[in-house]
């Protein structure tokens, strides 16, 4: 009978292990959030800037691949703290952001394949393109009808 009245007074709180205690974004306040997130962004960015950087140097490809690759991963980490891991796994494979996020995620690891293992620089910066391009499709999707509204002056511009 108590646990009935903590359910329905909203006070049931099931010991779930630690997890969802710590995966929980609550546990931060907003502030702390904010200013973690913009340093993980900043980071992310600073990272793919260098790596661009890098890109002019002799045999500078793989250290280009590497640094624009933590960048795209430190970016698309950064929104953790904003709404934090298990939200940003759930919103990530949504029906909508699906294809998005697998292309995204295949291309981070494609990219760094072809610089360690099949040694490709060229294939390298290939890859390196579609993680900034599937990486730009998946941001615009958290904008409402941003998507509808790319597509609409690409296929304007094209005919």
């Amino acid at each position: 009978m108590d646990k009935l009245r903590r359910v329905l007074g909203g006070q049931d709180e099931e010991d779930q292990g630690g997890l969802t205690e710590i995966l929980d974004e609550s546990t931060l306040s907003y502030s702390t959030r904010f200013k973690c997130f913009i340093a993980c962004f900043a980071g992310g960015v600073l990272c793919s800037i260098l790596g661009t950087a890098l890109l002019f140097l002799p045999n500078g490809v793989p250290l280009f691949a590497v640094f624009y690759t933590i960048g795209n991963v430190a970016a698309l980490l950064s929104t953790c703290f904003l709404m934090g891991p298990l939200k940003q796994l759930k919103r990530m494979f949504e029906p909508t952001r699906l294809v998005a996020t697998c292309v995204m995620l295949l291309c981070l690891i494609l990219t760094l394949c072809s610089v360690f293992w099949w040694q490709k620089r060229g294939l390298a910066i290939i890859f390196c393109i579609l993680q900034f391009l599937a990486m730009s499709w998946y941001s615009i999707s958290y904008i409402p009808f941003a998507r509808d509204a790319v597509m609409k002056c690409f296929t304007t511009c094209l005919t």
